[in-house]
């Protein structure tokens, strides 16, 4: 756990917990609700338990706990009041905010809690798209930021794996009704799955075949699918890499694979920007988004 971060600015309170600075230094100073490191040039540093009591009464605050009450609670009152709350809403907003507080404490309780809580009120494809996407949207925000440590994003990304995982396994049970077989995977070293594993969920919901080959695949793992005489879809997805100089050569292989076959390719995700912007002349389907793929699937 040394690795964790452990202080924080209050611009990473704000960014985390979506309350401005200015209120944060309001209730700081009015109710000594946190109590910051000081610099010797006066600059506030915030511990982890700071952090995770502002999200607590974010919780309490937005469920009708008055701020002055809530700074009179003890430490242990905090927290089991803004977990009865975390229990017994957890809807949209109090659910992202609870994973974040489930994220930050390392609270796989909360965080099962929460999502059961959300199953009672949607499908699961509802709670992936209103509550998940936007939860890890903020998330990637605040990794890029440096306000989260990769330990915090890993943790939640598995715990949404998991559930991912258990509602494909579900559907596994049903007969698909398509000819058509999707390959997924994602690029060497490239290890940012969610979004990909989402879509084979998607594919499968809608009686797809599919083949989910995962994580950080070389293309030449690739060449027992590429020499099928079976039409398939690819579909990988680029978070990070591969890196932008080798974004355009990373299709330029693909190309020149598929050239002599009936196979379609389909590649999603950020690095793709490059290429589209550049205007490569592939016979690839670009989108930016999972979710813009599935508008036309």
């Amino acid at each position: 756990m040394n690795n964790i971060k452990q202080e924080f600015t209050i611009k990473d309170l704000e960014n985390i917990s979506g309350i401005k600075a200015h209120t944060i230094r309001i209730w700081e100073k009015r109710y000594n609700l946190l109590v910051p490191r000081r610099t010797d040039t006066n600059i506030r540093y915030y511990s982890h338990e700071n952090l995770q009591k502002l999200l607590n009464t974010v919780m309490l605050s937005k469920n009708g706990f008055k701020i002055s009450k809530i700074a009179k609670m003890s430490e242990e009152e905090l927290k089991t009041q803004a977990r009865q709350v975390a229990f017994s809403t957890a809807i949209n907003d109090e659910a992202i905010n609870s994973f974040k507080l489930s994220m930050l404490q390392f609270d796989k309780v909360l965080f099962n809690n929460t999502y059961e809580k959300l199953l009672h009120k949607k499908p699961f494809r509802e709670i992936f798209k209103e509550v998940f996407i936007p939860f890890l949207e903020h998330i990637g925000m605040l990794w890029q930021t440096d306000t989260l440590m990769p330990a915090h994003e890993h943790f939640i990304s598995n715990l949404i794996a998991q559930k991912i995982h258990i509602n494909i396994e579900n559907l596994q049970y049903s007969i698909a009704d398509s000819n058509k077989t999707y390959v997924l995977f994602l690029p060497e070293n490239e290890i940012h799955e969610l979004g990909l594993l989402y879509l084979n969920y998607e594919l499968v919901l809608r009686g797809h075949h599919t083949i989910y080959l995962g994580q950080s695949l070389p293309l030449n793992n690739l060449s027992y699918f590429f020499e099928n005489k079976r039409d398939l879809c690819f579909v990988t997805s680029l978070t990070v890499m591969p890196y932008d100089d080798k974004v355009a050569p990373y299709f330029e292989e693909i190309n020149y694979i598929l050239k002599e076959t009936n196979h379609k390719f389909i590649a999603i995700g950020r690095q793709t920007a490059f290429v589209k912007e550049n205007q490569y002349d592939f016979d690839i389907t670009f989108y930016d988004t999972v979710t813009d793929l599935l508008k036309v699937l």
